[in-house]
């Protein structure tokens, strides 16, 4: 009896390294995996909970009033008002009919929905001091010069130039000097 209990305890040694193994390559295959899928996870868009639509996105004002608030409902504060119908604003989070939002200057505070338009536009390079060149669809027949701050309407976006409009301009300017477009998105 004493020779079969060593026998089955030299059989168990015997068995563990193998489970070992087995396990530790059970664990790099799930690791190899994770790796091979992440590439697919980070290329899906976050989806608001409410309105279903991408997160973050830009949209714009559509009062020349909007209170910004502390938090997502009337009971908060406001923490100031937005002044400026058109201006270009980046939701990030959702909550009911709230919009969590940013500005161009980074600022962020809570909008009811109803205030924000899908509207796109753009602001011109408001970290720029210098005007910044708008040209002709050849995009390279200069047409104006806009300075820091102008918003206009984004007529559309290849990746990289967008046409942009206002009442008294309508031309393209290179992508990378707006705020109300990501690097490389296409607007139809």
């Amino acid at each position: 009896m004493a020779g079969q209990r060593q026998d089955e305890r030299l059989a168990s040694a015997i068995r563990r390294p193998e489970s070992r193994i087995l396990t530790g390559l059970y664990a790099i295959l799930q690791i190899i995996a994770l790796i091979l899928a992440a590439p697919a996870l980070a290329q899906e868009p976050q989806k608001g909970p409410v309105s279903n639509l991408p997160l973050p996105r830009y949209v714009s004002l559509k009062s020349d009033r909007v209170n910004v608030r502390e938090g997502p409902s009337k009971d908060h504060p406001t923490v100031w008002i937005y002044e400026r119908a058109g201006l270009p604003v980046e939701i990030t989070a959702e909550f009911e009919t709230w919009r969590k939002i940013r500005d161009s200057e980074g600022s962020e505070g809570w909008v009811l929905h109803s205030l924000l338009s899908g509207r796109r536009t753009a602001l011109v390079a408001p970290w720029k001091k210098e005007p910044q060149l708008l040209v002709a669809a050849d995009h390279t027949t200069p047409i104006a010069k806009l300075g820091p701050g102008v918003i206009g309407a984004l007529r559309g976006c290849d990746g990289k130039w967008c046409r942009l409009a206002g009442k008294e301009f309508d031309g393209y300017m290179q992508q990378e000097n707006l705020w109300g477009v990501y690097p490389g998105e296409k607007v139809e």
